[in-house]
Parts: structure tokens; sequence; C-alpha cells
């Protein structure tokens, strides 16, 4: 079952690189307290997600900052050395951007946004959506019907979304 309005997010372990290689963090401890941008890809390196909805992020993580957003989180079916590699090279990382690895697809899954699609060389990969969360609840949630658009996804629809909910 997918992941509503107005759900809590599930705990879910995911990675990323720190200092001494990977490490992971959960996922309920990055939502407390905080106001959360949350968006996922279905790969690193593919086409849309690299040249639309990260880029989207990227040039919005400042007016999402004014907006009282506390984080931006990137999510992807990928492991930590790929999502760092990845947000160095599309500027996201030095965006503030957290790009954080679902390796075995365990949230992606939990939350009901997985889908395969073996043509394309994508198993176990997740949807592309945004949502705004609030204390680990789902405030707002968009999720695009086909992996190649970014449309309702993108941060400024994101953006706007947060500006109208404050």
């Amino acid at each position: 079952m997918a992941i509503t309005v107005g759900d809590k997010l599930p705990d879910a372990t995911l990675s990323r690189m720190g200092e001494n290689g990977p490490e992971t963090v959960q996922l309920n401890e990055l939502l407390a307290d905080s106001k959360t941008a949350l968006f996922a890809v279905p790969g690193a390196y593919t086409p849309t997600c690299s040249e639309k909805h990260v880029p989207s992020f990227v040039a919005n993580a400042g007016e999402l900052a004014g907006a009282g957003i506390d984080r931006i989180i990137c999510v992807s079916v990928n492991d930590p050395f790929v999502m760092q590699a990845w947000g160095k090279d599309t500027g996201a990382a030095a965006a503030g951007v957290l790009m954080l690895g679902d390796p075995e697809a365990e949230f992606t899954k939990a939350i009901g946004m997985d889908f395969s699609a073996p043509p394309a060389g994508l198993i176990d990969r997740s949807h592309r959506y945004s949502m705004y969360v609030i204390n680990g609840i789902v405030k707002s949630l968009n999720r695009e019907e086909a992996p190649g658009q970014c449309g309702i996804t993108s941060g400024d629809e994101l953006l706007s979304q947060i500006k109208a909910a404050n």
C-alpha cells in the first residue's frame, strides 16, 4: 500500500558516505523536529533524474530554506558510493542536498513506491516522487505517472506547495 498524505513515514535505515566511508542513517532521526523536502528518483545518473529532477532542487535550495525547510533529502535505490559521486557531479552536495541510498529498496518498498522495468535495466527501483514532511508526517505528496517525467515532482512544484501550506 502506497504512503498517503497524513501518514507517518516508517523508519528506515538508509546509507550515505561519511568521513570514514559508508555509514547508515536512521530516517526517523533525520525527520524528527524538522521540516523536510524529500524526493526520490528511479536511478542516479539517469537522464531525467540528472538533467531535471535533481537540478530543480539544487536551483530551489535557497528558497526552500527560506520557506522553513530544514533539510532536503534525495533518495535513490543506489549504494552510497554512487550517491556521493552523483551528489558531487550534479552540484546537489554543494547545495546541501543530503544524498541517501536505499540499496535494497527497503524504504521504497515499505512506502509502496517501488517498480521494476526490466527492459530498461531498472529492477526494484523507486517511482519519481516528492513530499513535504513535517516531523515525519507527510503533508504533501506528488508522484509522477511515468519514470521519464519530472513535472509535479520538481523542486519548483514542491516549493509552491510548501509556500501555500505556510
